[in-house]
Protein backbone atom coordinates (compact mmCIF):
# COMPACT_ATOMS: atom_id res chain seq x y z
CA UNK A 1 0.00 0.00 0.00
CA UNK A 2 1.30 3.10 -1.08
CA UNK A 3 2.20 5.90 2.23
CA UNK A 4 1.36 8.93 1.62
CA UNK A 5 0.68 11.93 3.44
CA UNK A 6 -2.77 12.88 3.52
CA UNK A 7 -4.73 16.36 3.02
CA UNK A 8 -8.38 17.39 3.19
CA UNK A 9 -9.10 20.49 0.57
CA UNK A 10 -12.00 22.73 0.27
CA UNK A 11 -10.51 25.46 -1.39
CA UNK A 12 -11.03 27.21 2.39
CA UNK A 13 -7.74 29.22 3.50
CA UNK A 14 -7.36 26.43 6.52
CA UNK A 15 -7.73 23.97 4.63
CA UNK A 16 -4.80 25.45 2.35
CA UNK A 17 -2.89 26.70 5.07
CA UNK A 18 -2.84 22.47 5.96
CA UNK A 19 -1.98 21.61 2.25
CA UNK A 20 1.36 23.87 3.03
CA UNK A 21 1.89 22.23 6.25
CA UNK A 22 1.21 18.73 4.51
CA UNK A 23 3.90 19.89 2.00
CA UNK A 24 6.52 20.70 4.39
CA UNK A 25 5.58 17.55 6.35
CA UNK A 26 6.04 14.90 3.31
CA UNK A 27 9.35 16.32 2.58
CA UNK A 28 10.53 15.67 5.81
CA UNK A 29 9.45 12.18 5.38
CA UNK A 30 10.29 11.71 2.05
CA UNK A 31 6.47 10.57 1.40
CA UNK A 32 4.15 11.43 -1.53
CA UNK A 33 1.22 14.08 -0.81
CA UNK A 34 -2.30 13.33 -1.26
CA UNK A 35 -4.97 15.83 -1.80
CA UNK A 36 -8.02 14.71 -0.71
CA UNK A 37 -10.98 17.03 -2.11
CA UNK A 38 -14.03 16.04 -0.40
CA UNK A 39 -17.63 17.43 -2.08
CA UNK A 40 -20.90 16.80 -1.42
CA UNK A 41 -23.42 16.33 -3.99
CA UNK A 42 -25.89 19.27 -4.78
CA UNK A 43 -29.57 17.98 -4.34
CA UNK A 44 -31.48 16.52 -7.31
CA UNK A 45 -33.46 20.17 -7.69
CA UNK A 46 -30.67 22.55 -6.36
CA UNK A 47 -28.63 20.69 -9.41
CA UNK A 48 -31.24 21.87 -11.96
CA UNK A 49 -30.40 25.56 -11.02
CA UNK A 50 -28.38 27.22 -13.63
CA UNK A 51 -25.77 28.47 -11.67
CA UNK A 52 -25.58 25.10 -9.63
CA UNK A 53 -25.96 22.52 -12.57
CA UNK A 54 -24.05 19.82 -12.83
CA UNK A 55 -21.47 21.39 -15.12
CA UNK A 56 -20.85 24.42 -12.39
CA UNK A 57 -20.41 21.84 -9.96
CA UNK A 58 -18.01 19.61 -11.92
CA UNK A 59 -15.66 22.75 -12.77
CA UNK A 60 -15.43 23.58 -9.30
CA UNK A 61 -15.08 20.02 -7.67
CA UNK A 62 -11.86 19.80 -10.68
CA UNK A 63 -10.33 23.79 -10.12
CA UNK A 64 -9.68 23.46 -6.71
CA UNK A 65 -7.39 20.33 -6.26
CA UNK A 66 -6.15 21.00 -9.54
CA UNK A 67 -4.61 24.52 -8.51
CA UNK A 68 -3.71 23.82 -5.13
CA UNK A 69 -2.06 20.62 -7.05
CA UNK A 70 0.15 23.37 -9.44
CA UNK A 71 0.87 25.48 -6.50
CA UNK A 72 2.11 23.37 -3.90
CA UNK A 73 4.25 21.50 -7.15
CA UNK A 74 5.76 25.06 -7.35
CA UNK A 75 6.90 25.56 -4.01
CA UNK A 76 7.69 22.20 -3.56
CA UNK A 77 9.14 20.39 -6.62
CA UNK A 78 10.63 17.73 -5.04
CA UNK A 79 6.90 16.65 -3.38
CA UNK A 80 4.85 13.67 -5.54
CA UNK A 81 1.58 15.01 -5.66
CA UNK A 82 -1.48 12.95 -5.73
CA UNK A 83 -5.09 14.34 -6.07
CA UNK A 84 -8.24 12.46 -5.35
CA UNK A 85 -11.45 13.52 -5.70
CA UNK A 86 -14.39 11.86 -3.60
CA UNK A 87 -18.31 12.71 -2.78
CA UNK A 88 -19.81 11.64 0.51
CA UNK A 89 -19.74 13.81 3.68
CA UNK A 90 -16.74 15.09 4.69
CA UNK A 91 -16.47 13.44 8.04
CA UNK A 92 -16.84 9.78 6.82
CA UNK A 93 -14.72 10.29 3.67
CA UNK A 94 -11.85 12.15 5.81
CA UNK A 95 -11.64 8.76 8.13
CA UNK A 96 -11.74 6.59 5.48
CA UNK A 97 -9.14 8.38 4.11
CA UNK A 98 -6.77 8.35 7.09
CA UNK A 99 -6.97 4.62 7.12
CA UNK A 100 -4.44 4.69 4.30
CA UNK A 101 -2.33 7.62 5.22
CA UNK A 102 0.97 7.94 7.52
CA UNK A 103 -1.09 11.05 9.03
CA UNK A 104 -3.88 12.81 7.81
CA UNK A 105 -3.84 16.78 8.03
CA UNK A 106 -6.94 19.27 8.30
CA UNK A 107 -7.54 22.66 8.45
CA UNK A 108 -9.10 24.84 11.09
CA UNK A 109 -10.27 28.10 11.43
CA UNK A 110 -7.62 30.69 14.01
CA UNK A 111 -9.44 32.16 16.87
CA UNK A 112 -9.79 36.33 15.45
CA UNK A 113 -6.91 38.19 17.17
CA UNK A 114 -5.45 35.91 19.92
CA UNK A 115 -3.76 32.32 18.91
CA UNK A 116 -5.55 29.29 18.86
CA UNK A 117 -7.89 27.10 16.84
CA UNK A 118 -11.63 27.06 16.36
CA UNK A 119 -11.99 22.97 15.37
CA UNK A 120 -15.68 22.37 13.87
CA UNK A 121 -17.53 19.42 14.09
CA UNK A 122 -16.02 17.78 11.30
CA UNK A 123 -12.63 17.96 12.57
CA UNK A 124 -13.65 17.15 16.03
CA UNK A 125 -15.19 13.94 14.43
CA UNK A 126 -12.64 12.77 12.54
CA UNK A 127 -10.03 12.95 15.34
CA UNK A 128 -12.54 10.86 17.72
CA UNK A 129 -12.75 8.23 14.50
CA UNK A 130 -9.20 8.03 12.58
CA UNK A 131 -7.24 5.16 13.18
CA UNK A 132 -3.90 7.00 12.13
CA UNK A 133 -2.65 10.29 13.45
CA UNK A 134 -4.50 13.54 12.55
CA UNK A 135 -2.63 17.09 12.51
CA UNK A 136 -4.92 20.37 12.95
CA UNK A 137 -3.30 23.08 11.28
CA UNK A 138 -4.60 26.86 11.89
CA UNK A 139 -5.81 29.15 8.81
CA UNK A 140 -2.72 31.53 9.30
CA UNK A 141 0.27 29.06 10.10
CA UNK A 142 2.85 29.80 8.09
CA UNK A 143 6.52 27.91 7.84
CA UNK A 144 8.32 30.68 9.77
CA UNK A 145 5.67 30.23 13.36
CA UNK A 146 7.50 26.58 13.54
CA UNK A 147 11.27 27.86 13.67
CA UNK A 148 13.15 30.24 15.93
CA UNK A 149 13.47 34.36 14.46
CA UNK A 150 16.46 34.92 13.65
CA UNK A 151 19.33 36.76 15.27
CA UNK A 152 17.44 40.01 14.95
CA UNK A 153 14.35 38.73 16.17
CA UNK A 154 12.53 38.46 12.44
CA UNK A 155 10.45 35.63 11.78
CA UNK A 156 12.65 32.87 9.67
CA UNK A 157 11.65 29.61 7.64
CA UNK A 158 15.48 29.17 7.73
CA UNK A 159 16.39 28.85 11.13
CA UNK A 160 16.26 26.08 13.55
CA UNK A 161 12.91 24.50 14.35
CA UNK A 162 11.02 24.94 17.76
CA UNK A 163 10.90 22.40 20.13
CA UNK A 164 8.41 19.28 19.68
CA UNK A 165 5.91 18.97 22.73
CA UNK A 166 4.41 15.91 24.45
CA UNK A 167 1.67 15.86 26.52
CA UNK A 168 2.39 12.75 28.36
CA UNK A 169 0.38 10.78 30.82
CA UNK A 170 2.94 8.98 33.19
CA UNK A 171 0.11 6.25 34.68
CA UNK A 172 -0.94 5.20 30.96
CA UNK A 173 2.15 5.92 28.66
CA UNK A 174 1.81 4.57 25.21
CA UNK A 175 4.46 3.56 22.92
CA UNK A 176 2.74 4.93 19.92
CA UNK A 177 2.28 8.49 21.07
CA UNK A 178 5.88 8.50 22.55
CA UNK A 179 7.59 7.17 19.34
CA UNK A 180 5.45 9.50 16.90
CA UNK A 181 6.90 13.10 19.27
CA UNK A 182 10.59 11.06 19.39
CA UNK A 183 10.69 10.77 15.58
CA UNK A 184 8.65 13.81 14.87
CA UNK A 185 11.83 15.44 16.91
CA UNK A 186 14.68 13.77 15.42
CA UNK A 187 13.12 14.37 11.74
CA UNK A 188 13.58 18.33 12.45
CA UNK A 189 16.33 18.64 14.38
CA UNK A 190 15.16 19.84 16.96
CA UNK A 191 14.65 19.02 21.00
CA UNK A 192 11.84 16.88 22.62
CA UNK A 193 9.87 18.86 25.49
CA UNK A 194 7.74 15.84 27.41
CA UNK A 195 5.34 18.20 29.43
CA UNK A 196 3.44 16.27 32.41
CA UNK A 197 0.65 17.74 34.77
CA UNK A 198 0.25 16.14 38.61
CA UNK A 199 -2.13 16.57 41.68
CA UNK A 200 -2.26 14.98 44.54
CA UNK A 201 -4.80 12.00 45.70
CA UNK A 202 -7.74 13.52 46.43
CA UNK A 203 -7.06 12.54 50.43
CA UNK A 204 -4.50 14.34 50.32
CA UNK A 205 -6.32 17.47 48.45
CA UNK A 206 -9.24 17.53 50.34
CA UNK A 207 -9.02 18.40 54.35
CA UNK A 208 -5.33 17.96 54.81
CA UNK A 209 -3.61 21.13 55.85
CA UNK A 210 -0.94 22.79 54.02
CA UNK A 211 2.69 20.45 54.60
CA UNK A 212 5.35 21.79 52.22
CA UNK A 213 7.22 18.77 52.83
CA UNK A 214 4.92 16.41 51.67
CA UNK A 215 4.08 18.38 48.32
CA UNK A 216 8.03 18.68 47.66
CA UNK A 217 8.28 14.89 48.18
CA UNK A 218 4.85 13.90 45.60
CA UNK A 219 6.51 16.63 43.22
CA UNK A 220 9.60 14.61 43.40
CA UNK A 221 8.51 11.24 42.74
CA UNK A 222 5.94 12.29 40.03
CA UNK A 223 9.42 13.96 38.03
CA UNK A 224 10.98 10.52 38.91
CA UNK A 225 7.72 8.57 37.46
CA UNK A 226 8.09 10.61 34.28
CA UNK A 227 11.80 10.22 33.97
CA UNK A 228 11.44 6.68 34.44
CA UNK A 229 9.07 6.55 31.46
CA UNK A 230 11.29 8.36 29.24
CA UNK A 231 14.31 7.30 29.73
CA UNK A 232 14.67 3.88 27.31
CA UNK A 233 13.23 6.56 24.84
CA UNK A 234 16.20 8.63 25.32
CA UNK A 235 18.23 5.70 25.09
CA UNK A 236 16.54 4.55 21.41
CA UNK A 237 17.16 8.21 20.38
CA UNK A 238 20.02 9.42 21.36
CA UNK A 239 20.79 12.48 18.92
CA UNK A 240 17.19 14.26 20.16
CA UNK A 241 17.45 16.45 23.23
CA UNK A 242 14.94 15.50 25.78
CA UNK A 243 13.59 18.17 28.46
CA UNK A 244 11.03 16.77 31.01
CA UNK A 245 8.27 18.77 32.68
CA UNK A 246 6.52 17.39 35.74
CA UNK A 247 4.59 20.52 36.87
CA UNK A 248 1.77 20.74 39.26
CA UNK A 249 -1.54 21.40 38.31
CA UNK A 250 -3.90 20.93 34.92
CA UNK A 251 -2.31 19.33 32.06
CA UNK A 252 -4.08 20.97 29.60
CA UNK A 253 -2.77 24.73 30.80
CA UNK A 254 0.92 23.33 30.78
CA UNK A 255 0.59 21.62 27.15
CA UNK A 256 -1.06 25.00 25.92
CA UNK A 257 1.49 27.32 27.36
CA UNK A 258 4.50 24.97 25.90
CA UNK A 259 2.77 25.17 22.33
CA UNK A 260 3.41 28.94 22.17
CA UNK A 261 7.44 28.05 22.18
CA UNK A 262 6.78 24.79 19.74
CA UNK A 263 6.48 23.66 16.55
CA UNK A 264 4.45 20.60 17.12
CA UNK A 265 2.67 19.46 20.00
CA UNK A 266 1.42 16.15 20.06
CA UNK A 267 -1.20 14.52 21.95
CA UNK A 268 -2.97 10.91 22.56
CA UNK A 269 -6.28 10.08 22.01
CA UNK A 270 -6.88 6.53 24.10
CA UNK A 271 -9.33 4.49 21.54
CA UNK A 272 -12.20 3.11 23.49
CA UNK A 273 -14.85 1.18 21.51
CA UNK A 274 -17.91 1.81 23.24
CA UNK A 275 -21.87 1.94 21.90
CA UNK A 276 -22.01 5.82 23.15
CA UNK A 277 -19.16 6.81 20.38
CA UNK A 278 -15.75 7.48 20.22
CA UNK A 279 -14.45 10.63 22.66
CA UNK A 280 -11.24 12.96 22.31
CA UNK A 281 -10.46 13.16 25.80
CA UNK A 282 -10.38 16.39 28.11
CA UNK A 283 -6.73 17.25 27.37
CA UNK A 284 -6.61 16.43 24.02
CA UNK A 285 -9.93 18.47 23.81
CA UNK A 286 -8.42 21.64 25.62
CA UNK A 287 -5.04 21.24 23.59
CA UNK A 288 -6.70 21.09 20.46
CA UNK A 289 -9.07 24.50 20.70
CA UNK A 290 -6.56 26.56 22.58
CA UNK A 291 -3.21 25.59 20.99
CA UNK A 292 -1.22 28.26 18.87
CA UNK A 293 1.68 25.65 17.15
CA UNK A 294 -0.30 22.61 15.24
CA UNK A 295 -1.48 19.76 16.97
CA UNK A 296 -0.85 15.99 16.46
CA UNK A 297 -3.47 13.58 17.78
CA UNK A 298 -2.11 10.38 18.04
CA UNK A 299 -4.88 6.87 18.49
CA UNK A 300 -3.77 4.71 20.90
CA UNK A 301 -5.02 1.68 22.89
Amino acid sequence: MLRTITVGLDGSLESRAAAEWAAREAELRDLPLKLVHVWEPVPEPMAQAPLLGAETQQHWTERIPREAAEGISLRHPGVEVIREQIAGHPRDVLAEAAKSADLLVLGCRGFSGIGGFMVGSVGLAVVAHADRPVVLVRALEVAADEHEPDPVGIPSAATPFRPVVLGLDVEHPDETLIEFAFDAAKRRATSLRVVHGWNPPPYYAYGAPANPALHEALALGDAEALAEVVRPWRHKYPDVEVVEESRYGSAAVHVVDASREASLVVVGRRVRRSPFGAHIGHVTHAVLHHSTAPVAVVPHG
